[in-house]
């Protein structure tokens, strides 16, 4: 594939894997036959993220790992993993895409797998993102045509990211996140009369407090291996 073409493309798959994992989150507005067509469509995605990064794959065993390639590496096996699982008991669990399939034991098992899988997915995918943001925001400001830096503009987007950071933190103690990922109950407690827009609001929140931690941590290891060349 033309490396232009691959370059417009896997943004747009970026971006719309993350909308469908927002959406997949919010099962209890939208059902389940919704949840299922929305988690086949991220399967796809999923295969032709895979398929565009590839040649992460090919490289993995090359080259020296620094500290930030190490954490990148982690996240990187760790969400993969966490996909795999989730959408396994995902097609296990399914009564309407893949019900051909007829699977009739291990649901217990398959449900307790997709729990888990789900919120790891969130936590994780959150912080790719977090890894990748440096060059996205980099991006972002080239589309928008803004060139020099502003000693403001900086100091008030870190001031919001921090806000939305501690928000966030706020919401993940509070609807009790950890409990789930560490299977430490077996139900996952669903509010059918909460506002839609309220919940996605705290999962955005949610989210950009994983994305701010990794963006951070890289941006001071970045700084750390400045510092070294430096002394050297």
């Amino acid at each position: 594939m033309n490396k232009s073409i691959k370059s417009m493309i896997k943004p747009v798959v970026d971006i719309f894997m993350t909308v469908l994992l927002l959406f997949l989150m919010g099962y209890q507005f939208w059902g389940e036959t919704a949840h299922e067509w929305a988690g086949t469509l991220m399967l796809l995605l999923f295969i032709a993220h895979h398929i565009l990064n590839a040649g992460w794959y090919k490289n993995i065993f090359r080259g020296r790992y620094t500290p930030i390639r190490i954490i990148m590496t982690v996240i990187n096996l760790a969400l993969l993993v966490a996909m795999l699982c989730l959408m396994g008991s995902g097609i296990m669990m399914s009564r309407h895409v893949f019900s051909f399939l007829s699977v009739s034991s291990g649901m217990g098992t398959a449900r307790l797998v997709h729990m888990a899988a789900c919120y790891w997915g969130f936590v994780l995918m959150s912080l790719h993102l977090g890894l990748h943001w440096g060059m996205m925001m980099t991006k972002m400001r080239q589309s928008l045509c803004i060139t020099g830096p502003s000693r403001i503009r900086t100091v008030i987007l870190r001031i919001v990211a921090a806000a939305i950071a501690v928000y966030g933190a706020y919401v993940f103690i509070s609807r009790n996140l950890i409990t789930y990922m560490l299977l430490q109950t077996q139900f996952v407690f669903l509010d059918f009369g909460e506002s839609p827009i309220f919940f996605y609001i705290e999962y955005l929140a949610m989210a950009g407090l994983f994305v701010w931690i990794a963006y951070y941590l890289t941006m001071i290891f970045r700084r750390k291996k400045k510092e070294y060349r430096k002394a050297d």
